[in-house]
């Protein structure tokens, strides 16, 4: 699946800015205990660690050990305030402005847990965590199946599971600067929680 050119693919049900959306803070986790522990699995796997961004971040970011320095972005701050692994939180809106208010090559590597799917400069934004990832680092990208369908993109809600994970693939393709994805399912395909899908890639 190619990222499609029209604008209506990254139509969403509430076209509101979203720090009204955000406004209040959200205490909870939006997938299960087999995803999450999923989620850390990868992690490890993939040895995220050192300087790492968590985009689109939220009070809990699913490592299983703390990085050396884990900075959060997202939308509320009282939940970046509440992350126990966060060294630094910063408040930034990459609907609004897909821009990354960081230094080139600032982080060893990036994450995005259950957010991908509400990105409507997706490409700019991947793009923006190639310029601040080190060559070599990481980029991994996590969801599920569930999001709140107000505000994720049109394409997203339209497709199903493979599809979703092609989008994201394609975000890297079109974004450039990284190595060809790897698409996984984490959890087990007849697995009755929440699945977890990945797909990630390495900036070259």
């Amino acid at each position: 699946m190619d990222v499609p050119q029209s604008p209506r693919f990254f139509d969403r049900g509430d076209p509101s800015p979203d720090p009204v959306f955000y406004s209040w803070p959200r205490f909870v986790t939006h997938i299960d205990d087999d995803a999450i522990a999923a989620v850390g699995a990868l992690y490890d796997e993939l040895g995220i660690n050192g300087d790492v961004l968590d985009l689109m971040s939220s009070w809990v970011s699913h490592f299983r050990e703390r990085p050396r320095r884990l900075t959060v972005l997202g939308m509320n701050a009282e939940e970046l305030a509440a992350n126990p692994q966060a060294a630094a939180t910063v408040l930034h809106d990459l609907n609004a402005d897909p821009v990354l208010p960081f230094d080139d090559d600032s982080f060893d590597s990036a994450v995005c847990c259950v957010s991908v799917d509400y990105l409507v400069h997706p490409v700019e934004v991947f793009r923006e965590v190639g310029r601040v990832v080190r060559a070599g680092g990481s980029f991994a990208c996590t969801f599920s199946n569930r999001c709140f369908p107000t505000k994720a993109i049109a394409g997203w809600l339209y497709a199903n599971d493979a599809q979703r994970c092609a989008i994201v693939a394609d975000y890297f393709r079109h974004a450039g600067g990284w190595a060809e994805p790897t698409v996984d399912q984490r959890t087990p395909v007849h697995h009755f929680g929440d699945p977890l899908y990945a797909v990630w890639s390495s900036r070259v």
